[in-house]
């Protein structure tokens, strides 16, 4: 099992930016990939940035210039630079971890709220 544990989410007014962090625990060695999903209320999750263990990173298209997503496999961290934010940003930002078994696992933090104001 993995545990993952956000921080860095909260009030920012357009054109600003936030930091997220995620810290990973336990079968950390399992692994593959890890990365942010977001869910706006009354929206389905959606990717916004997923780096695997190779460091390829992929970016969903509308964060693509305005987000960096990050990893230090040292200390089982992601993190997410999130600047020129929008108010279309706001939602709950979720750090999410794939797994080696198969069927592979998903693994997800608690999520933590990120609310741009115009």
């Amino acid at each position: 099992q993995v545990q993952l544990v956000e921080s860095g989410g909260g009030l920012v007014q357009a054109g600003g930016s936030l930091r997220l962090s995620c810290a990973a625990s336990g079968s950390t060695r399992s692994i593959t990939a890890m990365g942010w999903y977001r869910q706006a209320p009354g929206k389905q999750r959606e990717a916004v940035a997923v780096i695997t263990n190779s460091g390829t990173t992929t970016y969903a298209d509308s964060v693509k210039g305005r987000f960096t997503a990050s990893r230090d496999l040292a200390k089982n961290t992601v993190y997410l630079q999130m600047n020129s934010l929008k108010p279309e940003d706001t939602a709950v930002y979720f750090c999410n971890a794939l797994g080696r078994a198969i069927p592979i696992p998903f693994y997800w933090g608690q999520g933590t709220q990120v609310t741009v104001s115009s």
